[in-house]
């Protein structure tokens, strides 16, 4: 992202992420320059600093509200919601017989050597479960018509039970959905001002279980979500912008507010998705094809590997887990979503000795209210932040450009109270060791995610993104051992700058079970040509015509008798021609990646079919390439950025050194120099080993070499 120079030309797109702790805002003009802005979080009602800060970013850049063409959102009001259960107040109708689905669950435990495990408990209790007589087969085939008659009763109890929203979810729904239609008709007269979602409408997925559980979700966060929306689009009218607002997708696309409002589960995971969206697009500047995208911010951090500028999608993934690194202890959620790994580590993580005395950090956060202790709004607990200042990699005065002025004395006595009188130890081995903690459970985590996948997170070079992430990055990349590290211009506002690289796009799926010989070809035309029709007339309504728009088709494939599915994706044009026997190849290049064997003498079936129609890509990257305003340096030496110096902490001395701080602006094209370094922007700061080097390239990107002569970081 380069720094701009040029005067600013309208129309002007806005990108807005709430965070844990601060709300980033990133503007892009007609010509991709760009303006950042970034302020506290408000977590009573996150609208009021989204609104702040879009007024922020127009006055300082002297741009007019009615100019704007749109504005991008990605927001943790979902995830927040599910995860702190302050959602609205929900019931459940299912087939008779099947009232404990949530209950059961998939009747496994997270732990097995916990003897005092703590359950998942469901959103819905049990009193609010409702039974309604009616029976579908597993082809589709309906064995007992649908009984209306007790509907009215089961209303009245709803509505005795100040209920606000109702989930329904009948037994195979994904094969034969009218029963569900006819329940949401008929329940839309008896509670007009219930909110009701229908499983066969949030996902027609085979799985009893998470089916239920993400459709409950969905309504559970749905009228929530309607009230902020709301709210946000009466503020961005009264601030003069007269468009509609854009949501960003947990898969990395964007929707119409319209859209989300009906599926806001699929916002689950937004804010991390557009740091994804933004590697992606740094990668591509720096020429990169094997990405590490670290994303830490002020409450949690997120890996991801990028491969060939794309990061995978999963479907299956969990939220609000009782045990963050436990499988099975959250509730399941089958939308789609890019494949991540979070750690409960960020800038705001507190940091308290455990019952081992060990230092722990996270995963509970101070968030922004009240914050660490150096915000000086009240906080009490030590966190990574006050440790950071304490150790030299963050300035007191220069904090966001020097807008927020940093307690250096909160934060000491913090950590000296806290960490280093319990363990008896000096007050900056205390803050070392928080630093050194959360370096350490950060590395490992990517680590695992990466040979969860058979891959080794070495032979990726590092994007870091966040406002934590440039602080930690490289002491992080040395664990891992990773050589190369690419840092943007305005890294911590990176996700609200995926947002404006992201295409309007939406994914179907349908569950349709059946081995690959028996598949009726015909029909998987017509099912595929549905779901592209339905598509199209959504991205319509945005105002994209279907000439400028264009579709994936993927299948959900397995051996029979298997649990689990590989995405294998399909090809079209072949659909008419040897269709059978291009689904079984591709399936078998696609386990054969996996795993490295195959099922020869097994048959393939597949499970579901997903459709993702997509409108055209902003050009974000083509304007980024012709605004580069930056010259080659004369003089390529950086000593005429250096603003000032001051004691850092040095990892491999383990003490403090004196360190040039050097102007992220002064920065040009071609600079280099040698660590340690610090280097300070107005989003966030980098934070440059001993022996590591560093070059600008025409992007205004810092490329960091940890090589030689490097050496591990000791322990």
């Amino acid at each position: 992202m380069s720094q701009t120079l040029k005067p600013l030309l309208a129309p002007f797109r806005i990108g807005v992420d709430i965070g844990g702790t601060f709300t980033d805002l990133v503007m892009v003009d007609a010509q991709g320059q760009l303006r950042n802005e970034k302020v506290l979080t408000t977590p009573h009602d996150p609208s009021v600093g989204v609104l702040a800060g879009l007024e922020l970013i127009l006055g300082n850049n002297s741009v007019r509200a009615n100019d704007v063409h749109n504005v991008i959102h990605g927001t943790t009001l979902v995830a927040n919601a599910l995860i702190e259960r302050k959602g609205v107040r929900t019931a459940l109708i299912t087939t008779a017989g099947f009232r404990d689905v949530l209950q059961i669950g998939r009747e496994w435990r997270y732990d097995i050597y916990d003897l005092f495990l703590t359950p998942v408990e469901p959103l819905v209790p049990r009193a609010l479960c409702f039974e309604i007589k009616e029976r579908v087969g597993y082809d589709g085939s309906v064995l007992t018509p649908l009984e209306l008659t007790a509907l009215p009763q089961i209303a009245e109890a709803i509505k005795q039970a100040n209920v606000e929203a109702v989930a329904v979810c009948l037994l195979h729904s994904f094969q034969y959905a009218e029963h569900e239609i006819q329940l949401k008709e008929a329940l839309a007269k008896l509670l007009p001002e219930v909110a009701v979602c229908i499983s066969s409408e949030v996902m027609p997925e085979i799985g009893e279980y998470e089916r239920t559980a993400t459709t409950v979700c969905n309504a559970y966060v749905q009228p929530l979500f309607k009230k902020y929306i709301s709210a946000l689009m009466a503020g961005i009218k009264q601030l003069g912008i007269d468009q509609d607002l854009y949501l960003m997708q947990s898969d990395g696309g964007t929707v119409h507010f319209h859209t989300a409002l009906e599926y806001p589960i699929r916002l689950v995971q937004s804010g991390p998705a557009g740091g994804v969206q933004a590697t992606s697009l740094i990668g591509q500047m720096a020429d990169l094809t094997q990405i590490l995208c670290f994303d830490m911010g002020g409450t949690t951090a997120k890996a991801c590997l990028i491969d060939e500028g794309k990061s995978a999608v999963t479907t299956d993934f969990e939220v609000a887990r009782l045990q963050r690194f436990r499988k099975g202890s959250g509730i399941p959620l089958k939308v789609p979503s890019i494949d991540m790994i979070e750690i409960g580590s960020g800038g705001g993580s507190i940091a308290r000795i455990n019952s081992l005395g060990l230092i722990q950090v996270g995963p509970d956060s101070s968030s922004a209210v009240p914050g660490p202790a150096c915000y000086g709004q009240g906080g009490q607990e030590a966190t990574v932040t006050d440790a950071d200042l304490m150790l030299g990699y963050l300035d007191a005065q220069s904090f966001l450009g020097g807008s927020m002025t940093l307690d250096l004395t909160a934060a000491r006595q913090c950590i000296q109270k806290q960490i280093a009188e319990p363990l008896e130890i000096a007050v900056t081995e205390a803050a070392f060791g928080i630093h050194e903690t959360v370096n350490e459970t950060m590395a490992q985590a990517a680590s695992i995610h990466a040979l969860e996948k058979g891959l080794k997170a070495s032979s990726y070079a590092m994007i870091p993104i966040g406002g934590a992430g440039p602080v930690h990055a490289c002491h992080v990349a040395l664990k891992l051992g990773i050589e190369r590290l690419v840092i943007p211009l305005g890294a911590g506002v990176a996700s609200a700058f995926g947002f404006l690289a992201s295409p309007m796009s939406f994914q179907f799926v349908q569950a349709s079970v059946s081995p690959v010989q028996l598949l009726d070809v015909q029909g998987v035309d017509q099912l595929i040509e549905g779901l592209k029709k339905k598509g199209l007339a959504m991205l319509a309504e945005s105002g994209l015509a279907a000439a400028l728009c264009s579709s994936r088709v993927s299948a959900a494939m397995r051996y029979v008798g298997q649990g689990y599915e590989v995405e294998v994706p399909v090809s079209m044009g072949r659909l008419k021609q040897s269709f059978k026997q291009h689904l079984s190849e591709e399936f078998n290049r696609c386990y054969q990646h996996l795993y490295g064997r195959t099922e020869a003498d097994t048959p393939a079936e597949v499970v579901s079919w997903r459709v993702v129609v997509q409108g055209p890509a902003p050009k974000l990257l083509e304007q980024l390439q012709a605004n580069l305003t930056y010259t080659q340096a004369s003089d390529t030496s950086a000593d005429v950025a250096i603003k000032n110096r001051r004691d850092v902490f040095c990892v491999f001395s383990r003490a403090f050194v004196q360190t040039p701080v050097y102007d992220r602006y002064a920065l040009r094209p071609g600079m280099h120099f040698d660590g340690p370094a610090i280097v300070e922007e107005r989003e966030s700061t980098v934070v440059v080993p001993r022996y590591a080097k560093v070059k600008i390239d025409p992007h205004q990107n810092m490329l960091i070499d940890l090589t030689e002569p490097v050496v591990q970081v000791p322990q």
